[in-house]
């Protein structure tokens, strides 16, 4: 199964939640850990390339092999080296989503998943999306939170409204702009999938189950 999920709308909660009912493997993280392994980079280095990460994006469009120093919100920051070009890390994040797609999958989440597999029989493809405006608080939820050396505790750039915002935003174009450039497509595109749901108005527990029956239906 495949879960494509907008900014906000709930993937990493619904995602886990769904792979628990179904006995399944949740895979998110394990992916980026994985290319990183068979490329011989660092785990940053690869987030800097994954379609999750909250930075770096623009560096994949801008077709850049070298990196500046860039914080990727966890107190990991990349040194100014050279690496393998984007495409690499896209083509091995391909093998990896084949690999596990013959080997059973589990509940994919992200990484134009819904695209790389179309062609596979008893796949499900499954769209978390919502309004923008009603994406807001749950996004809150989802952004790291920034540490203050001073305090210990988070800081933010600006207004958390704002930052809240800003943050989906770029998340929002980020994500688009990932597989728009790797795979000729959009990721909000209806046609990706079997199944699309406005996860800001339903509770959780109803898109688990939606998701849940429709899984056992494919």
């Amino acid at each position: 199964m495949t879960v494509s999920a907008a900014f906000g709308a709930g993937g990493p909660v619904v995602g886990p939640a769904v792979a628990d009912r179904l006995g399944m493997r949740f895979v998110d993280r394990a992916i980026p850990e994985m290319v990183a392994g068979e490329i011989g980079c660092t785990l940053e280095e690869a987030l800097v390339h994954d379609d999750r990460a909250l930075s770096g994006i623009g560096r994949i469009l801008a077709g850049a092999a070298r990196l500046p120093t860039v914080a990727l919100g966890m107190d990991v920051y990349l040194p100014d080296r050279t690496i393998a070009q984007p495409e690499d890390f896209v083509a091995h994040t391909e093998a990896v989503l084949n690999r596990l797609a013959d080997r059973g999958g589990g509940v994919l989440l992200g990484r134009a998943a819904a695209v790389v597999l179309a062609g596979r029989r008893g796949v499900l493809h499954v769209r978390l999306d919502g309004p923008r405006d009603r994406r807001l608080a749950p996004a809150a939820a989802e952004m790291p939170a920034e540490m203050s050396p001073e305090t210990g505790r988070p800081a933010r750039s600006g207004p958390p409204d704002r930052d809240v915002e800003r943050m989906l935003d770029d998340n929002d174009r980020a994500r688009t702009a990932y597989v728009k450039h790797f795979y000729g497509a959009d990721p909000a595109d209806p046609r990706l999938y079997h199944l699309v749901i406005d996860t800001t108005r339903l509770p959780v527990s109803a898109t688990v189950e939606l998701i849940v029956v429709a899984a056992l239906a494919v």
